[in-house]
């Protein structure tokens, strides 16, 4: 049956063990799609291998936390006057769980291997529930809500999370020039879990590096850069200004190429309640459970155009980037990028109801099918 009679319409915190299991089960399906959907864009050139490998390294960190989440909530609605209470997401905009959940998981991450410490076994636990269902006859309510805390904090405890934030890695790239004119490339890569949009967020940028010692190993450059990356991952700050500070603030550090993933909102007729044609397609798609969900993927990409130099200091001079604006009807002012890529990535069914009603705005957008099998197709 469709899955709108999961969710009353007013809800924004899943109180019902089945709506809650039902949402992240959804959430796993969507995050296995990402990495296939990854790999079509490697085919197509979209992405080179190394940035689909740095991509589905945060898309298994936030199916890792969909899991770790998905563990925590696995009883709610279940227990009484204890529990961790219910998963707060939100409805209105971005689909996702919001921002002080990822917050709450990084406190608790914080004390796992104590928490672990003091619970049983998960050998224990299923003992014990053998142990009452067959001789007490009734349900092991509390031990199973025992386990789900038990996988919680195992999932923590193995690390490799998408937390709120990610900080800065860069991977070498090579070299260009020669002698004092040698120039080191990194692929500099970082995440966030923008508390504004509840959204995870992935930046890429391509960097030049002039300094005397390679960047991730100079003790002095490396933690400056990574603490004003983290602190300009802001979804309201446009791509430009981003680049241009960091291009400003280091003057041996050369961003050529800056790009920002949005991966979503999720729509679904069941939990979201977002405005636009999504909704209206999704409500009419009628799709079955695990299928009712469509989810928005958005490319910022910025470019350097040219260099340009200017004086600094008495005698000295350095290099400044001139980044290229999207030229068209002056909306490169407006978005401070190059170019804006937009997809949407959807099961079948509510494909076919997206292309029957061609609403606008939806002819530029480029859709990624999925099909229960695995397989993604591509259209425009």
């Amino acid at each position: 049956m469709p899955e709108t009679d999961a969710l009353t319409e007013d809800h924004t915190d899943l109180e019902d063990t089945r709506v809650t299991r039902r949402y992240f089960k959804k959430f796993e399906a969507i995050t296995a799609h990402l990495a296939r959907v990854a790999g079509v864009m490697e085919t197509e050139g979209a992405l080179n291998k190394r940035e689909v490998e740095v991509l589905a390294r945060y898309i298994i960190a936030l199916g890792y936390t969909f899991r770790a989440l998905a563990n925590k909530y696995h009883m709610t609605g279940r227990m009484e006057g204890i529990g961790p209470g219910t998963l707060t997401f939100d409805r209105e905009e971005s689909g996702f769980p919001v921002h002080a959940e990822l917050m709450q998981m990084a406190s608790d991450a914080a004390q796992a291997t104590k928490h672990l410490k003091t619970l049983p076994s998960q050998g224990k636990l299923k003992d014990q529930m053998v142990k009452e269902i067959v001789g007490g006859l009734t349900i092991p309510t509390k031990l199973q809500y025992a386990m789900s805390q038990r996988l919680y904090y195992e999932e923590m405890a193995k690390g490799e999370l998408f937390w709120p934030q990610m900080d800065a890695d860069a991977i070498w790239l090579g070299n260009t020039g020669e002698g004092r004119d040698v120039r080191r490339r990194y692929l500099v890569h970082w995440a966030v879990y923008d508390s504004g949009l509840n959204l995870p967020t992935i930046y890429l940028l391509e960097v030049e590096d002039t300094g005397r010692t390679a960047l991730p190993k100079d003790e002095s450059r490396w933690p400056e850069v990574q603490a004003h990356l983290s602190a300009q991952a802001v979804g309201g700050l446009k791509l430009v200004t981003i680049a241009t500070g960091f291009d400003r603030d280091f003057p041996d550090l050369h961003p050529k190429r800056l790009r920002r993933f949005h991966v979503g909102p999720m729509y679904s007729h069941a939990f979201t309640r977002q405005t636009g044609p999504l909704r209206d397609v999704l409500a009419e798609a009628r799709a079955p459970a695990g299928e009712d969900w469509a989810l928005a993927w958005t490319v910022e990409e910025l470019e350097s155009e040219r260099v340009e130099t200017e004086k600094s200091g008495w005698f000295g001079r350095v290099e400044r980037e001139v980044f290229a604006l999207d030229p068209f009807s002056g909306r490169g002012a407006d978005t401070g990028a190059t170019r804006l890529t937009r997809a949407v990535i959807l099961p079948q069914r509510p494909f076919q109801v997206l292309a029957e009603k061609n609403p606008p705005g939806f002819r530029d957008v480029r859709k990624f099918v999925v099909s229960p099998g695995g397989q993604v197709l591509s259209y425009w």
